[in-house]
C-alpha cells in the first residue's frame, strides 16, 4: 500500500472516531491518544490542530479543551517521557505481582491509591486498573498495540469493574484491543430491531480519570426525559467534553403551578418512583448513577441546583425543556439567575416533537382552531427545524473525580403507601406494580409488540376494550422512557402504517400548545357562558362514578381498570367522560381531578384539553356523547371486558350483560345478581331524561350570555389571547394596547347545541342533530351510517369551500368597484327534521330517500 493511500486511510479513521467525540462515546483525551497512535507524533503536530479547527464553531467548549491537551502533550520534553514510562513499567510490575494473590474485591482502596477515588461508577466492585488515563488506553495501529503513557501521573487512576479487570488481565494485548470495544451483551441497551441500519456503540469508557486541570463537571438534569435512548439533552451533555453528574430535583410546589392543577397525583408518583429506580440501574451500567436531592428541604429547585454547583465546581447546567407556562417561567428565571453567575444552562428541546411556543398561524388564519386539522396545518405553514433522525444510547458516562451528596430514593416520597390504625400498610399500588414494567426496556418492548401486532387493527378497532389493540405507551411518553421522536419513527418505518396511530402525537402536541395559550386551562373553562351552567351537587353520584359502582357495566368496569392499574383506553375514557357530564351532570373539573390523581400517564396538558372538550367549553367541542350501553355494542360486543372487570355478572349472557337491569328475575338468580346487593342499582335510570336537561341548560346559559354567541353563524365565542392577538396583527406583543374590550374569537361549536338555542324546551330526541353514537348494528359496523356520515362530512366540507370562494369574489368586487355576482336561481332543498319519516335512517342521519 502506498504511503498516500495509508495517509487517507488514516485521515478516514480520525474523522469517524472525531465523530465518536461528538456522540459522547470517546472522551477528549483519548481521542487525542488515538490520533497519536494513528498518524504518529510528527503528523499529529503538525495536523492536530487543522483536524479540530471545524469544531471550534459550534463545540467551542470542546475545541478548547482538545487544544488545551494538544498543547500540555506537546510541552512535555524527553525527560518527563522517560520518567512516564518508568512509572508505568512499575505499575505493571507491581500488578503482576498482585494478581499471584488473591484480588481484595471487598476493598476499593487499595494501597497507593486515593480513597476519595474509589467510588461506585459501575456495577461490581471497585479496584484501581494498573492501565491510567485515556493516554494509557491501549488502541489499535493496524496490526499493532501500542501504549500510550506520556501523560502519567500518580494521581491520574481509572476505575473499573474487578471481573472486567480480572479478563483483562488473562489475555494477551491483542485480545485486550480486540474485545476492549465491545460492551457486555447483557449491559446492552435493547434497541428497536428498525434501527439495525444505526451505528453500533463505540468504546465503552468507565470513567474520566481524576485530572486537577481537567475541565469542571457537568450536571445533566432529568426531569421527564427519563430515558438513555434519543436524549438529545444527554448528548449535548457529553458534547461539552467534561464528566457528566446526572442528577434529579424533586419539587412538587413547583409541579403544581398556581392553580388546581393536580399535576402529580398518586398513581403518576408511584410511576415516577419505578422509572426513576430503573433511570439510576441503567446509569449505573454505564458507568455512573442518578444523584437524588429534594427541593423542599433546600426552598427551591434553583437554591438545589446552586448546592450542587457549589459543591461540584460545575459550570454547565442541562436539560430538557418543560412547557407547562409555570415551569417554563420557573425554568427562565432559573436560566436568568444562573447567567448572572456566570454558568452556562441550556434548555434542550425533545418532550414533543413541535416546540409549543414556536407553532404560528400565520398563512393559516384562526378559523378552526382547537382541531388537530387546524394544527397541522398551522406546523406545515410555518415549519421549524427538522427533527433528524433519533440518537443511539451513549455505551457510558464519564464520571467525576468526587460525586455530590443526595439522598436515597425513598426519601423524596413518591411511592409513599398510608396505613390503618393497626399500622398495617395499604398497599393500593399492588395492581400497578403487577400490570407495567416501569423501565426503558419496556417502553421499547411494548412498541415492539404493538408495530409486530396491535398496530394492524389499530385503524379500525382501536376503541376495543375487549382486545389489547391500543399501544399502552401513554406512560412512557409522558415521563420521557420513550421518546416522541423514536415513535414516530419506528411508527413510519412498520410493516403496517397507521395514520390514526401517528395522528396521536399531533393530538398530543396540540394539547401543549392550547395550555401555552391558555394557562388556566386546567382549572378554568375556556367558553365564558359555560361557566354558569348549572351542574349537579351529588357527591353521592361522584362518588358512585369513582368506585365503579353506577350500575351501568361498562362504566363501572372502566372505572375499576383504571382504579386496578391506573390506565384505560382513549375510547373508553370518552365513555366514562360523557357518562359523568351529559348523564350526572357532574362538572368537568371533578373528571379531571379524578383522572390527575389515578392515572399513571396524568399529563395536565392532555387531560385539560379533553376534560374541557368533553365538559363543552373547551376549544373544540366534541361532536358526540356515548351511550353507556350502545358504545357497549362498539367496544365490547360479548362482554369479555365487562366479565373481567365486573366477575359479578359473568354469568349473564352476552346480549343482556350490559344492561342487567331488563335481566328477568330468574336469570339473574340463576347468574347470582343481586341487583342493589352483589352488583348496585342505576344511580340514574332516564338517560333520555338527564340528555335533556343537559341541552336545555347549554341553550339557557346560551341565550343568557348573547354577547359570547355569534348572531352569523351561531358560533360560541371566546376571548381571543394576546398570542394569537398579535399574530393576527402582525406586531410584536408589547405593541398591543389593551383598548378596554375583548376580541372575541368564533369557535368550533356542536350543531346540537345550534338547533337547541332554535328551540330551547325540545326534547334531545326529536334535536336532528343528536349527537349520541348509536354503536353497531347487530355487533358489526353499520356500513350504510357510515357512508352516510361520511358523505355529510364531505358535502360539509365542500359547502363550506364553495361559501369561502363566494365571499372571496364578492369582497373582491367590492374593492375593484365591479357589480356583485349574478344570484344563483334554484329550488331550495327542505331542511331535514326528525318528524319526517322519509329523511331518516337509523342513527338518526338525516337524508332524502329516492
Amino acid at each position: 500500500m502506498s504511503s498516500a493511500d495509508s495517509g487517507e486511510e488514516t485521515q478516514t479513521l480520525v474523522r469517524q472516531m472525531l465523530r465518536e467525540l461528538l456522540l459522547g462515546r470517546e472522551d477528549p483525551q483519548g481521542f487525542f491518544g488515538l490520533c497519536v497512535s494513528l498518524m504518529g507524533h510528527h503528523d499529529t503536530r503538525a495536523q492536530f490542530l487543522s483536524l479540530i479547527q471545524p469544531l471550534s464553531s459550534e463545540h467551542s467548549a470542546l475545541h478548547s479543551n482538545l487544544t488545551s491537551i494538544y498543547l500540555e502533550y506537546f510541552s512535555v520534553d524527553e525527560n518527563d517521557v522517560l520518567e512516564a514510562t518508568l512509572a508505568l513499567s512499575m505499575l505493571e510490575h507491581t500488578d503482576r505481582q498482585q494478581r499471584t494473590a488473591k484480588l481484595p474485591s471487598s476493598k476499593p482502596g487499595a494501597q497507593g491509591y486515593r480513597h476519595s477515588q474509589a467510588q461506585p461508577v459501575a456495577r461490581g466492585h471497585i479496584v484501581p486498573q494498573p492501565l491510567v488515563g485515556s493516554y494509557a488506553k491501549v488502541v489499535v495501529a493496524g496490526s499493532h498495540a501500542q501504549i500510550l503513557g506520556s501523560l502519567i501521573t500518580p494521581h491520574n487512576v481509572a476505575y473499573c469493574s474487578a471481573d472486567s479487570l480480572e479478563s483483562k488481565h488473562e489475555k494477551s494485548k491483542d485480545d485486550v484491543t480486540t474485545e476492549e470495544g465491545h460492551m457486555n451483551q447483557s449491559e446492552k441497551p435493547k434497541r428497536s430491531r428498525n434501527r439495525r441500519r444505526r451505528k453500533g456503540c463505540g468504546q465503552q469508557v468507565v470513567g474520566l480519570s481524576y485530572n486537577p486541570s481537567a475541565p469542571p463537571p457537568v450536571l445533566l438534569w432529568f426531569r421527564r426525559d427519563l430515558r438513555l435512548c434519543d436524549n438529545p439533552a444527554l448528548i449535548g451533555s457529553l458534547e461539552v467534553g467534561a464528566p457528566v453528574i446526572p442528577v434529579f430535583i424533586w419539587s412538587p410546589e413547583e409541579e403544581e403551578g398556581p392553580g388546581v392543577t393536580v399535576a402529580m397525583g398518586g398513581a403518576s408518583k408511584f410511576w415516577l418512583h419505578q422509572a426513576l429506580a430503573c433511570l439510576s440501574s441503567s446509569l449505573e451500567n454505564i458507568g455512573s448513577h442518578l444523584v437524588f436531592r429534594d427541593a423542599a428541604g433546600e426552598g427551591s429547585s434553583l437554591k438545589a441546583i446552586r448546592g450542587l454547583l457549589k459543591e461540584t465546581g460545575a459550570k454547565t447546567v442541562v436539560a430538557s425543556a418543560l412547557y407547562e407556562p409555570w415551569l417554563k417561567e420557573r425554568d427562565e428565571e432559573l436560566v436568568s439567575t444562573l447567567l448572572k453567575e456566570e454558568v452556562e444552562c441550556r434548555m434542550v428541546h425533545s418532550y414533543c416533537l413541535r416546540e409549543p411556543y414556536s407553532v404560528s398561524t400565520q398563512g393559516v388564519g384562526l378559523r378552526g382552531i382547537g382541531s388537530v386539522s387546524h394544527f397541522t396545518s398551522c406546523c406545515q405553514q410555518n415549519p421549524g427545524p427538522g427533527l433528524g433522525a433519533p440518537l443511539d444510547p451513549p455505551s457510558s458516562l464519564p464520571s467525576p473525580s468526587l460525586w455530590p451528596q443526595g439522598c436515597p430514593l425513598d426519601k423524596l416520597g413518591l411511592a409513599r403507601m398510608p396505613h390503618r390504625k393497626d399500622g398495617t400498610m395499604i398497599d393500593w399500588a399492588a395492581n400497578i406494580r403487577t400490570s407495567w414494567d416501569f423501565s426503558e426496556a419496556g417502553a421499547q418492548a411494548r412498541l415492539e409488540a404493538f408495530l409486530h401486532d396491535g398496530v394492524y387493527r389499530y385503524e379500525k378497532e382501536s376503541g376495543r376494550a375487549d382486545a389489547p389493540n391500543t399501544s399502552c405507551l401513554s406512560p412512557y411518553l409522558h415521563f420521557g422512557q420513550l421518546s416522541p421522536r423514536w415513535l414516530l419513527w419506528d411508527a413510519k418505518e412498520a410493516r403496517c402504517r397507521s395514520p390514526k396511530f401517528q395522528r396521536k402525537l399531533a393530538w398530543r402536541d396540540l394539547a401543549y400548545w392550547q395550555l401555552t395559550l391558555f394557562p388556566d386551562l386546567p382549572w378554568e373553562s375556556l367558553r365564558p357562558p359555560y361557566k354558569a351552567l348549572r351542574w349537579s351537587s351529588d357527591r353521592g353520584h361522584l362518588r358512585a362514578w369513582q368506585r365503579g359502582r353506577t350500575g351501568y357495566p361498562l362504566v363501572d368496569a372502566a372505572m375499576r381498570q383504571l382504579w386496578a392499574t391506573g390506565w384505560m383506553n382513549n375510547y373508553m375514557r370518552h365513555v366514562v367522560a360523557s357518562f359523568l357530564i351529559a348523564y350526572l351532570h357532574l362538572p368537568w373539573q371533578e373528571g379531571y381531578r379524578w383522572f390527575q390523581d389515578t392515572l399513571v400517564d396524568a399529563d395536565v396538558a392532555i387531560d385539560a384539553m379533553m376534560w374541557q372538550n368533553g365538559g363543552m367549553c373547551g376549544l373544540d367541542h366534541w361532536n358526540f356523547v356515548m351511550h353507556p350501553v350502545s358504545a357497549a355494542m362498539t367496544c365490547d360486543p360479548s362482554g369479555h371486558y365487562v366479565r373481567k372487570w365486573c366477575p359479578e355478572l359473568a354469568r349473564l349472557p352476552d346480549e343482556l350483560i350490559h344492561k342487567p337491569w331488563v335481566c328477568p328475575a330468574s336469570m339473574l338468580r340463576r347468574a347470582g345478581v343481586a341487583p342493589g346487593q352483589s352488583y348496585p342499582d342505576r344511580v340514574v335510570e332516564d338517560l333520555e331524561d338527564r340528555r335533556t336537561r343537559s341541552l336545555q341548560d347549554v341553550a339557557l346559559v346560551r341565550k343568557r350570555f348573547g354577547e359570547y354567541v355569534d348572531p352569523h353563524s351561531g358560533c360560541d365565542l371566546i376571548p381571543l389571547p394576546r398570542r394569537l392577538l398579535t399574530e393576527a396583527l402582525g406586531v410584536s406583543e408589547g405593541g398591543v394596547a389593551n383598548p378596554g374590550k375583548q376580541f372575541l374569537l368564533p369557535v368550533i361549536t356542536r350543531m346540537e347545541f345550534k338547533h337547541q338555542s332554535d328551540d330551547p324546551d325540545s326534547d334531545a330526541a326529536s334535536n336532528p342533530y343528536n349527537a349520541v353514537l348509536k354503536g353497531y348494528v347487530s355487533r358489526k359496523r353499520d356500513e350504510t351510517i357510515a357512508f352516510l356520515n361520511q358523505r355529510d362530512f364531505t358535502a360539509s366540507v365542500m359547502n363550506e369551500g364553495t361559501e369561502r370562494r363566494e365571499r372571496l369574489e364578492r369582497d373582491h368586487r367590492k374593492m375593484e368597484g365591479l357589480p356583485p355576482p349574478p344570484v344563483a336561481r334554484g329550488r331550495a332543498r327542505p331542511t331535514p327534521t326528525a318528524k319526517d319519516r322519509s329523511f331518516t335512517v337509523p342513527g338518526g342521519v338525516g337524508t332524502a330517500h329516492r
